[in-house]
């Protein structure tokens, strides 16, 4: 019955997040629009663009290799299993023993490859430029992740996602300096990780400006909407791991548990939600930073990283 209750749990998550994808994605765009005094395009969108992109052949260039054909299908996938592993409305799911951290950092990071290799696999200058950008971006935040889940593996002693989720849950924890800065910390990786303001803008294709969507001007078709896709699927996934970590209040327990499972989605849509249009209200009140002052501005990611594992493993030893 254990077993059972896991699986069941598990489809019903990876169905939920792949479901809500396209909407969140959808959904900031609207909010933007709103706030910006424009009536913005359906929520639902994304996913009429999905669907008549999947029906589309790609058209691929004379010089392109089986990089930018299976690049796609590898972030895609990537994304897929990374989701899989950041609980949403319940715990206890089949994959949990597979949640750990560093697992998921490290699918990140497989996917930004998969991006990087595709943008320079046909030898445009767009796609090079985008890829060197993307890569040295991610030598500042990959860090910053990593000493965030440091942060995470001293308090709770592991960094298995499932763990942390109840430590965090349980209210053991209390209120901690170092939490707060992980937060900022995670924050800021999570908006360079998704190309967001003010690293990136998701809605230009500015020459200058570009980072995400030079890597894929060569894509068309199936593979515009694999990427397209695989992009829905990881900001759907920072702003999860942010609630499940931060705002775990709701979770239902590990279990068959239907009435708990229903309180979990409620209170997992209205986190969402409250996230949603924290980073529509953000993204319109600030303006797109140079590209240039993005290291600096991955290098206080680092830095909050760095300064809140410090002040959690002197204050733990104290203790």
């Amino acid at each position: 019955m254990i077993v059972l209750a896991s699986i069941l749990t598990q489809l019903l998550h990876l169905a939920l997040l792949l479901a809500a994808a396209p909407l969140v994605v959808g959904g900031i765009r609207w909010l933007k629009a709103r706030m910006m005094g424009r009536v913005g395009a359906h929520p639902l969108q994304p996913w009429r663009d999905l669907l008549k992109l999947l029906r589309k052949r790609p058209v691929l260039a004379e010089n392109a290799s089986w990089i930018s054909r299976a690049a796609p299908y590898a972030a895609a996938g990537a994304a897929v299993a990374a989701v899989a592993l950041v609980p949403s409305f319940a715990r206890g799911m089949a994959l949990a023993p597979l949640s750990d951290l560093v697992l998921l950092a490290g699918l990140l990071a497989l996917g930004r490859v998969a991006l990087a290799l595709a943008g320079l696999d046909v030898g445009t200058a767009f796609g090079g430029l985008g890829a060197a950008r993307e890569m040295s971006f991610a030598a500042l935040a990959e860090p910053a992740l990593l000493l965030v889940v440091l942060i995470f593996a001293i308090i709770a002693g592991t960094t298995g996602l499932e763990a942390i989720t109840a430590t965090f849950q349980d209210g053991a924890v209390g209120l901690r300096v170092s939490l707060a800065l992980a937060l900022f910390a995670l924050c800021a990786v999570a908006v360079a990780e998704n190309a967001r303001i003010p690293v990136d803008n998701p809605a230009t294709h500015l020459e200058l400006t570009m980072v995400h969507e030079a890597m894929i001007l060569e894509a068309s078709g199936r593979h515009l909407a694999l990427w397209e896709a695989a992009s829905a699927l990881r900001l759907t996934l920072w702003l999860a791991l942010i609630a499940a970590v931060f705002l775990p209040f709701g979770t239902a327990p590990a279990g068959f548990a239907p009435l708990g499972w229903l309180v979990g989605l409620l209170a997992w849509v209205a986190k969402m939600a409250v996230l949603c249009l924290a980073l529509a209200a953000f993204e319109s009140a600030i303006a797109k930073m140079r590209v240039f002052r993005v290291p600096e501005f991955l290098g206080v990611a680092l830095l909050l990283g760095l300064l809140g594992a410090i002040l959690l493993f002197v204050s733990t030893r104290l203790a």
